[in-house]
């Protein structure tokens, strides 16, 4: 079937965000008590919803020690907006190029509703999406729930869309609900991790992107 709606992941995707939600993560934790860990494993669970990353990186954590962590890391991420300069050069042409061809677009991420209200529109891309999930008013990846939501939102098979994301947890949930993929080099996880979710490709530049897109 003719490709009919591109859904893209957020942080790592669209916005060069990787490096600053591990910091985040990183201060609330040191602030708390919490055994501090090596970046890779804050970028590492970038793209669960944040209770599932919180029980990843602390197993055991309990239900007051989350909200603690969790308004901590909220104080540092909102403490530095996205800006249109956060955006990954290229990628609103590629969503403005996808409109005028006609293409749906949407967002599935696994940030809070709150938080991607506020980066759309502080990014400048929130006339772009159509529709858009959040972790936190669905299932976290990489559960298909919110893909499924997405293309019963569009009315349209899986096979009709293609999920964009920089994480093994954007594919693996696309690949549960047989829709093609493209993984992204430049945001969380690595090319060897992204082809194990069998994506249609992975890309290392936005030039390469277009290109699978037929932009």
């Amino acid at each position: 079937m003719s490709l009919k709606v591109v859904i893209f992941d957020w942080d790592g995707t669209l916005v060069d965000s990787v490096e600053h939600i591990a910091e985040s993560l990183h201060a609330a934790a040191e602030e708390l008590g919490f055994p501090t860990l090596e970046r890779i494993a804050y970028r590492n669970i970038i793209g669960l919803g944040m209770v599932e990353a919180l029980k990843s990186l602390y197993p055991g954590i309990s239900s007051q020690q989350m909200q603690d962590i969790r308004e901590g890391y909220s104080r540092w991420f909102f403490s530095k907006p996205t800006t249109p300069q956060h955006v990954f050069k290229g990628m609103a042409e590629v969503l403005a190029d996808l409109g005028n061809a006609g293409l749906g677009r949407a967002v599935a991420t696994g940030k809070s509703r709150r938080g991607l209200d506020a980066a759309l529109v502080s990014s400048g891309l929130h006339t772009h999406f159509q529709v858009t999930r959040c972790a936190d008013e669905t299932r976290s990846k990489p559960d298909p729930t919110m893909l499924e939501e997405i293309i019963r939102f569009y009315d349209i098979c899986a096979d009709e869309a293609l999920m964009i994301g920089d994480t093994s947890y954007d594919l693996e949930m696309a690949q549960r609900i047989g829709m093609p993929a493209i993984g992204v080099q430049w945001g969380a996880h690595n090319e060897l991790t992204l082809k194990k979710f069998g994506p249609r490709s992975v890309v290392s530049s936005v030039t390469d992107l277009r290109a699978e897109l037929g932009l």
